[in-house]
Protein backbone atom coordinates (compact mmCIF):
# COMPACT_ATOMS: atom_id res chain seq x y z
CA UNK A 1 0.00 0.00 0.00
CA UNK A 2 1.21 3.48 -0.88
CA UNK A 3 1.13 6.05 2.31
CA UNK A 4 -2.12 7.86 0.92
CA UNK A 5 -3.67 4.62 0.42
CA UNK A 6 -3.12 4.02 4.16
CA UNK A 7 -4.57 7.10 4.73
CA UNK A 8 -7.60 5.94 3.06
CA UNK A 9 -8.01 2.96 4.93
CA UNK A 10 -7.48 4.81 7.73
CA UNK A 11 -10.75 7.18 6.88
CA UNK A 12 -12.44 4.46 6.23
CA UNK A 13 -11.66 2.56 9.71
CA UNK A 14 -12.29 5.65 11.97
CA UNK A 15 -15.71 6.51 9.80
CA UNK A 16 -16.82 2.71 11.43
CA UNK A 17 -15.74 3.88 14.91
CA UNK A 18 -17.66 7.13 14.53
CA UNK A 19 -20.37 5.44 13.80
CA UNK A 20 -20.40 3.12 17.02
CA UNK A 21 -17.93 0.40 16.43
CA UNK A 22 -14.91 -0.36 18.89
CA UNK A 23 -11.55 0.47 17.07
CA UNK A 24 -10.46 -2.77 17.49
CA UNK A 25 -12.84 -4.40 15.66
CA UNK A 26 -13.13 -1.98 13.33
CA UNK A 27 -9.68 -2.60 12.61
CA UNK A 28 -9.88 -6.43 12.50
CA UNK A 29 -12.37 -6.28 10.10
CA UNK A 30 -10.44 -3.76 7.94
CA UNK A 31 -7.39 -6.29 7.86
CA UNK A 32 -9.67 -9.48 7.16
CA UNK A 33 -11.19 -7.94 4.37
CA UNK A 34 -8.25 -6.11 2.87
CA UNK A 35 -5.56 -9.50 2.39
CA UNK A 36 -3.43 -7.20 0.06
CA UNK A 37 -1.84 -5.19 3.33
CA UNK A 38 0.43 -6.45 4.92
CA UNK A 39 1.88 -6.43 8.46
CA UNK A 40 3.69 -2.64 7.79
CA UNK A 41 0.59 -1.60 6.43
CA UNK A 42 -1.74 -2.54 9.20
CA UNK A 43 0.59 -1.21 11.48
CA UNK A 44 0.34 1.93 9.79
CA UNK A 45 -3.03 2.25 9.93
CA UNK A 46 -3.79 1.17 13.50
CA UNK A 47 -1.03 3.70 14.42
CA UNK A 48 -3.08 6.66 12.55
CA UNK A 49 -6.32 5.33 13.64
CA UNK A 50 -5.23 5.03 17.55
CA UNK A 51 -3.30 8.57 16.84
CA UNK A 52 -6.46 10.33 15.78
CA UNK A 53 -8.56 9.30 18.45
CA UNK A 54 -5.89 10.33 21.02
CA UNK A 55 -6.40 13.65 19.64
CA UNK A 56 -9.70 13.81 18.45
CA UNK A 57 -10.97 17.28 19.36
CA UNK A 58 -7.41 19.20 17.98
CA UNK A 59 -7.33 16.76 14.76
CA UNK A 60 -11.27 17.55 13.87
CA UNK A 61 -10.17 21.21 14.45
CA UNK A 62 -7.02 21.16 12.13
CA UNK A 63 -9.34 18.59 9.51
CA UNK A 64 -12.54 21.05 9.77
CA UNK A 65 -14.49 17.96 10.38
CA UNK A 66 -15.34 15.25 13.43
CA UNK A 67 -15.32 12.79 10.51
CA UNK A 68 -12.81 9.91 9.33
CA UNK A 69 -11.47 12.41 6.90
CA UNK A 70 -11.50 15.31 8.66
CA UNK A 71 -9.22 13.38 11.44
CA UNK A 72 -7.02 11.92 9.05
CA UNK A 73 -6.72 15.12 7.12
CA UNK A 74 -5.68 16.78 11.06
CA UNK A 75 -3.29 14.15 11.18
CA UNK A 76 -1.85 14.81 8.06
CA UNK A 77 -1.43 18.35 8.83
CA UNK A 78 -0.59 18.01 11.89
CA UNK A 79 2.61 15.45 10.92
CA UNK A 80 3.04 17.43 7.99
CA UNK A 81 2.08 14.83 5.90
CA UNK A 82 -0.97 16.93 3.91
CA UNK A 83 0.62 16.14 0.52
CA UNK A 84 -0.94 12.29 0.86
CA UNK A 85 -4.08 13.75 0.22
CA UNK A 86 -3.34 14.25 -3.76
CA UNK A 87 -5.78 12.06 -5.02
CA UNK A 88 -3.48 9.63 -6.63
CA UNK A 89 -3.93 6.06 -7.10
CA UNK A 90 -5.98 5.07 -3.93
CA UNK A 91 -4.82 7.78 -2.10
CA UNK A 92 -7.69 10.64 -0.37
CA UNK A 93 -8.70 13.65 -2.69
CA UNK A 94 -6.82 16.71 -2.24
CA UNK A 95 -8.84 19.18 0.53
CA UNK A 96 -11.64 21.07 -1.02
CA UNK A 97 -12.79 24.93 -0.28
CA UNK A 98 -14.31 24.43 3.09
CA UNK A 99 -11.47 22.14 4.77
CA UNK A 100 -9.05 24.67 5.28
CA UNK A 101 -9.10 23.93 9.12
CA UNK A 102 -7.95 26.39 12.16
CA UNK A 103 -5.91 25.92 14.72
CA UNK A 104 -7.55 24.22 17.95
CA UNK A 105 -8.17 26.90 20.79
CA UNK A 106 -9.30 25.72 24.53
CA UNK A 107 -9.67 22.48 26.07
CA UNK A 108 -9.48 21.27 22.60
CA UNK A 109 -6.06 22.12 21.69
CA UNK A 110 -5.09 19.94 24.92
CA UNK A 111 -7.72 16.86 23.16
CA UNK A 112 -9.68 17.50 26.91
CA UNK A 113 -13.38 16.86 26.71
CA UNK A 114 -15.08 20.00 27.70
CA UNK A 115 -16.69 18.96 30.83
CA UNK A 116 -13.68 17.12 32.93
CA UNK A 117 -11.76 20.37 32.10
CA UNK A 118 -12.31 22.00 35.46
CA UNK A 119 -12.42 18.64 36.70
CA UNK A 120 -8.76 17.38 35.65
CA UNK A 121 -7.29 21.07 36.29
CA UNK A 122 -8.11 20.97 39.98
CA UNK A 123 -6.96 17.79 40.40
CA UNK A 124 -3.50 17.99 38.39
CA UNK A 125 -2.90 21.70 39.50
CA UNK A 126 -0.30 23.27 37.01
CA UNK A 127 0.00 19.66 35.66
CA UNK A 128 -2.83 20.24 34.09
CA UNK A 129 -1.79 21.06 30.67
CA UNK A 130 1.77 19.07 30.32
CA UNK A 131 -0.15 15.82 31.55
CA UNK A 132 -3.17 16.43 28.74
CA UNK A 133 0.03 17.09 26.16
CA UNK A 134 1.38 13.86 27.58
CA UNK A 135 -1.95 11.86 26.68
CA UNK A 136 -1.57 13.34 23.20
CA UNK A 137 1.04 10.97 22.69
CA UNK A 138 1.91 7.49 22.03
CA UNK A 139 2.18 5.49 25.34
CA UNK A 140 5.82 3.39 25.79
CA UNK A 141 5.71 0.07 25.60
CA UNK A 142 7.08 -1.19 29.31
CA UNK A 143 8.35 -4.96 30.86
CA UNK A 144 7.57 -6.12 34.21
CA UNK A 145 10.53 -8.15 35.26
CA UNK A 146 10.00 -11.69 37.38
CA UNK A 147 12.26 -10.71 39.64
CA UNK A 148 11.75 -14.06 41.25
CA UNK A 149 13.58 -16.04 38.78
CA UNK A 150 15.46 -13.29 36.90
CA UNK A 151 17.40 -10.36 37.66
CA UNK A 152 16.57 -7.27 35.68
CA UNK A 153 20.16 -7.28 34.02
CA UNK A 154 20.10 -10.42 32.75
CA UNK A 155 16.32 -10.34 31.57
CA UNK A 156 17.89 -7.32 29.19
CA UNK A 157 20.80 -9.22 27.74
CA UNK A 158 18.10 -12.01 27.02
CA UNK A 159 15.77 -9.95 25.02
CA UNK A 160 18.60 -7.86 23.56
CA UNK A 161 20.00 -10.93 21.98
CA UNK A 162 16.25 -11.74 19.84
CA UNK A 163 16.48 -7.72 18.88
CA UNK A 164 14.45 -6.14 22.01
CA UNK A 165 16.42 -3.30 23.18
CA UNK A 166 15.23 -2.01 26.73
CA UNK A 167 16.43 0.66 29.53
CA UNK A 168 15.75 0.09 33.00
CA UNK A 169 12.98 2.96 34.06
CA UNK A 170 13.12 4.57 37.45
CA UNK A 171 9.40 4.06 38.40
CA UNK A 172 9.90 0.62 39.42
CA UNK A 173 12.83 -1.95 40.21
CA UNK A 174 11.40 -4.67 37.75
CA UNK A 175 10.52 -2.24 34.75
CA UNK A 176 11.70 -2.10 31.58
CA UNK A 177 11.20 0.41 29.02
CA UNK A 178 11.37 -1.03 25.70
CA UNK A 179 13.29 1.29 23.17
CA UNK A 180 13.23 -0.95 19.75
CA UNK A 181 12.12 -4.29 19.07
CA UNK A 182 8.62 -3.95 20.74
CA UNK A 183 6.36 -6.06 18.31
CA UNK A 184 8.70 -8.65 18.67
CA UNK A 185 8.45 -9.09 22.82
CA UNK A 186 5.83 -11.59 22.59
CA UNK A 187 7.92 -14.21 20.53
CA UNK A 188 11.17 -13.98 22.90
CA UNK A 189 11.87 -16.65 25.14
CA UNK A 190 11.98 -14.88 28.12
CA UNK A 191 8.29 -13.53 27.54
CA UNK A 192 7.38 -17.25 26.55
CA UNK A 193 8.95 -18.43 29.44
CA UNK A 194 7.21 -16.13 31.91
CA UNK A 195 10.18 -14.04 33.25
CA UNK A 196 9.41 -10.64 31.49
CA UNK A 197 5.36 -9.57 31.12
CA UNK A 198 3.49 -6.96 29.30
CA UNK A 199 2.80 -4.17 32.15
CA UNK A 200 2.87 -0.23 33.01
CA UNK A 201 5.48 0.76 35.44
CA UNK A 202 3.06 2.80 36.76
CA UNK A 203 1.50 0.10 37.46
CA UNK A 204 4.41 -1.86 38.48
CA UNK A 205 5.07 0.90 41.09
CA UNK A 206 1.36 1.01 42.54
CA UNK A 207 2.29 -3.51 43.21
CA UNK A 208 6.05 -2.14 44.72
CA UNK A 209 4.07 0.14 47.55
CA UNK A 210 2.73 -2.71 49.11
CA UNK A 211 3.56 -4.12 52.33
CA UNK A 212 4.01 -8.09 50.91
CA UNK A 213 6.14 -10.33 52.62
CA UNK A 214 6.09 -14.19 52.51
CA UNK A 215 3.74 -16.40 53.26
CA UNK A 216 0.95 -13.63 53.21
CA UNK A 217 -2.65 -14.48 51.80
CA UNK A 218 -3.46 -12.03 49.30
CA UNK A 219 -6.81 -11.70 47.39
CA UNK A 220 -6.43 -9.39 44.12
CA UNK A 221 -10.18 -8.13 44.32
CA UNK A 222 -10.60 -6.75 40.56
CA UNK A 223 -7.75 -8.82 39.36
CA UNK A 224 -8.95 -8.31 35.73
CA UNK A 225 -5.89 -10.56 33.18
CA UNK A 226 -4.22 -10.72 36.26
CA UNK A 227 -1.09 -8.40 35.59
CA UNK A 228 -1.21 -7.46 39.24
CA UNK A 229 -1.69 -10.66 40.74
CA UNK A 230 1.76 -12.03 39.18
CA UNK A 231 3.60 -8.63 40.02
CA UNK A 232 2.81 -9.65 43.76
CA UNK A 233 3.84 -13.18 43.06
CA UNK A 234 7.02 -11.81 41.35
CA UNK A 235 7.84 -9.99 45.08
CA UNK A 236 7.31 -12.78 47.23
CA UNK A 237 6.21 -16.16 47.88
CA UNK A 238 2.01 -15.69 48.73
CA UNK A 239 -0.98 -17.31 49.22
CA UNK A 240 -2.76 -15.74 45.95
CA UNK A 241 -6.65 -15.79 45.49
CA UNK A 242 -8.01 -13.99 42.40
CA UNK A 243 -11.49 -12.49 41.53
CA UNK A 244 -13.53 -10.18 38.94
CA UNK A 245 -16.90 -9.23 38.84
CA UNK A 246 -16.31 -10.56 35.13
CA UNK A 247 -14.62 -13.80 35.03
CA UNK A 248 -14.24 -14.16 31.75
CA UNK A 249 -11.46 -11.49 32.20
CA UNK A 250 -9.46 -14.02 34.40
CA UNK A 251 -9.36 -16.54 31.09
CA UNK A 252 -5.89 -15.68 30.37
CA UNK A 253 -4.09 -16.15 33.77
CA UNK A 254 -4.09 -19.51 34.50
CA UNK A 255 -1.83 -19.81 31.22
CA UNK A 256 0.37 -16.74 32.38
CA UNK A 257 0.67 -17.90 36.03
CA UNK A 258 1.58 -21.09 34.48
CA UNK A 259 4.20 -19.74 32.42
CA UNK A 260 5.87 -17.51 35.17
CA UNK A 261 5.42 -20.50 37.74
CA UNK A 262 3.11 -19.29 39.86
CA UNK A 263 0.00 -20.57 41.96
CA UNK A 264 -3.19 -18.63 42.00
CA UNK A 265 -6.63 -19.89 42.86
CA UNK A 266 -9.55 -17.83 41.08
CA UNK A 267 -12.60 -17.85 43.11
CA UNK A 268 -16.26 -16.59 42.14
CA UNK A 269 -16.55 -16.35 46.06
CA UNK A 270 -13.69 -14.49 47.61
CA UNK A 271 -15.13 -14.15 51.19
CA UNK A 272 -14.79 -17.76 51.73
CA UNK A 273 -11.32 -18.03 50.93
CA UNK A 274 -10.37 -14.95 53.60
CA UNK A 275 -9.77 -13.72 56.26
CA UNK A 276 -6.77 -12.26 53.94
CA UNK A 277 -3.65 -10.42 55.31
CA UNK A 278 -3.81 -8.33 52.13
CA UNK A 279 -6.38 -6.97 49.53
CA UNK A 280 -5.48 -5.33 46.81
CA UNK A 281 -8.24 -3.60 44.85
CA UNK A 282 -7.94 -1.71 41.91
CA UNK A 283 -10.80 -0.69 41.26
CA UNK A 284 -12.94 -0.10 37.82
CA UNK A 285 -12.58 3.75 36.91
CA UNK A 286 -12.61 6.43 35.04
CA UNK A 287 -9.33 5.39 32.80
CA UNK A 288 -8.08 8.93 32.51
CA UNK A 289 -4.43 7.61 33.40
CA UNK A 290 -4.18 5.37 30.65
CA UNK A 291 -5.80 7.18 27.91
CA UNK A 292 -3.18 7.20 25.67
CA UNK A 293 -3.74 3.51 25.27
CA UNK A 294 -7.68 3.60 25.22
CA UNK A 295 -8.50 6.84 23.64
CA UNK A 296 -12.01 5.75 22.96
CA UNK A 297 -12.43 5.30 26.65
CA UNK A 298 -11.88 9.11 26.68
CA UNK A 299 -14.68 10.56 24.75
CA UNK A 300 -17.24 8.29 26.42
CA UNK A 301 -16.77 9.06 29.50
CA UNK A 302 -20.05 11.40 30.83
CA UNK A 303 -20.52 12.59 33.85
CA UNK A 304 -23.27 9.53 34.74
CA UNK A 305 -20.63 7.13 34.37
CA UNK A 306 -18.10 8.93 36.17
CA UNK A 307 -21.04 9.21 38.91
CA UNK A 308 -21.95 5.55 38.81
CA UNK A 309 -18.25 4.54 39.11
CA UNK A 310 -17.36 6.15 42.22
CA UNK A 311 -20.09 4.82 44.05
CA UNK A 312 -19.29 0.97 42.39
CA UNK A 313 -15.25 1.82 43.91
CA UNK A 314 -17.06 2.96 47.36
CA UNK A 315 -18.51 -0.41 47.34
CA UNK A 316 -15.68 -2.25 46.21
CA UNK A 317 -13.28 -0.72 49.13
CA UNK A 318 -16.24 -1.65 51.86
CA UNK A 319 -16.45 -5.08 50.56
CA UNK A 320 -12.68 -5.43 50.63
CA UNK A 321 -12.44 -4.15 54.37
CA UNK A 322 -14.98 -6.68 55.63
CA UNK A 323 -12.39 -9.73 54.05
CA UNK A 324 -9.72 -8.07 56.18
CA UNK A 325 -8.76 -9.35 59.97
CA UNK A 326 -7.07 -7.00 62.40
CA UNK A 327 -3.84 -4.96 61.01
CA UNK A 328 -4.84 -6.30 57.41
CA UNK A 329 -3.83 -4.06 54.69
CA UNK A 330 -6.34 -2.68 51.91
CA UNK A 331 -4.32 -1.60 48.77
CA UNK A 332 -6.75 0.55 47.03
CA UNK A 333 -5.52 1.68 43.09
CA UNK A 334 -6.80 3.35 40.03
CA UNK A 335 -5.70 4.25 36.31
CA UNK A 336 -7.01 7.46 36.96
CA UNK A 337 -6.26 11.01 37.75
CA UNK A 338 -8.88 12.40 38.88
CA UNK A 339 -9.66 13.25 42.94
CA UNK A 340 -12.90 12.78 42.91
CA UNK A 341 -11.67 8.32 42.55
CA UNK A 342 -8.26 9.37 44.15
CA UNK A 343 -7.81 10.59 47.52
CA UNK A 344 -11.68 11.53 48.00
CA UNK A 345 -12.37 8.15 47.90
CA UNK A 346 -9.75 7.31 50.77
CA UNK A 347 -11.00 10.04 52.55
CA UNK A 348 -14.33 8.53 52.08
CA UNK A 349 -13.36 5.45 53.36
CA UNK A 350 -12.02 6.38 56.42
CA UNK A 351 -15.03 8.46 57.56
CA UNK A 352 -17.60 5.20 56.94
CA UNK A 353 -14.70 2.78 59.07
CA UNK A 354 -13.39 4.13 62.04
CA UNK A 355 -10.15 2.63 63.16
CA UNK A 356 -8.53 2.51 59.81
CA UNK A 357 -5.49 4.50 58.95
CA UNK A 358 -3.99 5.47 55.51
CA UNK A 359 -0.21 4.57 55.67
CA UNK A 360 0.68 5.96 52.37
CA UNK A 361 -0.78 7.15 48.84
CA UNK A 362 1.15 8.10 45.97
CA UNK A 363 -0.14 9.81 42.10
CA UNK A 364 1.71 8.77 39.37
CA UNK A 365 1.29 11.00 35.94
CA UNK A 366 2.59 10.38 32.36
CA UNK A 367 5.28 13.13 33.44
CA UNK A 368 7.12 10.21 34.96
CA UNK A 369 7.26 7.96 32.32
CA UNK A 370 4.23 5.46 32.62
CA UNK A 371 0.49 6.06 33.27
CA UNK A 372 -1.54 7.86 35.29
CA UNK A 373 -1.84 5.88 38.22
CA UNK A 374 -3.08 6.46 41.97
CA UNK A 375 -2.10 4.05 45.11
CA UNK A 376 -3.17 3.87 48.66
CA UNK A 377 -2.12 1.77 51.56
CA UNK A 378 -5.00 1.83 54.27
CA UNK A 379 -4.12 -0.46 57.18
CA UNK A 380 -7.22 -1.76 59.94
CA UNK A 381 -6.45 -1.09 63.59
CA UNK A 382 -5.36 -4.03 65.62
CA UNK A 383 -9.13 -3.93 67.23
CA UNK A 384 -12.45 -5.19 65.24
Amino acid sequence: MTPGARAAAAIAVLERVLAGQAAEVALVQWGRASRFAGSGDRAMVRDIVFAALRCRASFAALGAGLTGRGLVLGWARATGQEALFDGAGHAPAPPGPTEAGAAPEGAAALDCPDWLEPLLRASLGADFAPVMQALQRRAPVFLRVNLARVTREAAQAELAAEGVETVAHGLAASALEVVSGARKVQATAAYREGRVELQDAASQAVVEMLPLADGMAVLDLCAGGGGKTLAMAGRARLRLVAHDAEPRRMADLPARAGRAGVAVQRTDRPERAGPYDLVLADVPCSGSGSWRRDPEGKWALTAERLAALREVQAGIMDRAAGMLGPGGVLGYATCSLLEAENGAQVAAFLERHPGWRLEAARRFTPLEGGDGFFGAILRRGEGR
